[in-house]
């Protein structure tokens, strides 16, 4: 049997300008949507608005934050959104010389976990520190989140600048 073969045959930019290639372009008219849930939903759109909220599990009593459809202890559904202080207290803490693009920095960004005041122990959030001297963090110490004016926050965690020290 005679084997068979084939000649690579490339297109050029004349091919396409003498129509000898069918081709169409076109923009597609994708449209998508996000939906964070209800529970993330309800604590973004309350940020939005100024506010830290939590849910209440009605089988250990714990307020969790940030909230969820179900308590990861009891696997039960929670039952309601429980407002929350805007204060808290520093859990842990690092000093970040080095920027998550690498980029080397003079004085450090302060990430935390926070417990916020309202919730329970072992509930927090990540967020940074600000207005602090870095030597002065430690754990333990008492926080208040620093908002954005009402009219730059979009719903994000964002909204809230940062955490100042209260003391």
């Amino acid at each position: 049997m005679k084997e068979r073969v084939y000649d690579t045959v490339y297109l050029s930019e004349e091919d396409f300008e003498a129509g000898r290639v069918l081709f169409e372009t076109w923009v597609p008219g994708a449209r998508y949507a996000w939906d964070a849930g209800i529970a993330i939903g309800r604590y973004l759109a309350e940020l939005k608005a100024g506010r830290l909220v939590g849910v209440h599990c009605p089988s250990c009593g714990r307020v969790l934050v940030p909230p969820r459809m179900f308590c990861q202890d009891c696997f039960v559904p929670t039952d309601g959104f429980v407002p929350l202080q805007d204060t808290g207290t520093v859990i842990t803490f690092s000093l970040c010389y080095i920027r998550w693009d690498m980029v080397r920095l003079e004085h450090p960004l302060i990430p935390a976990v926070i417990a916020i005041d309202g919730a329970s122990p072992g509930m927090g959030i990540l967020h940074l520190l600000g207005e602090v001297d870095p030597q002065a963090v430690r754990i333990g110490m008492r926080v208040q989140a620093v908002w954005k004016p009402p009219e730059e926050r979009e719903g994000a965690i964002t909204d809230i600048r940062y955490f100042k020290p209260l003391e």
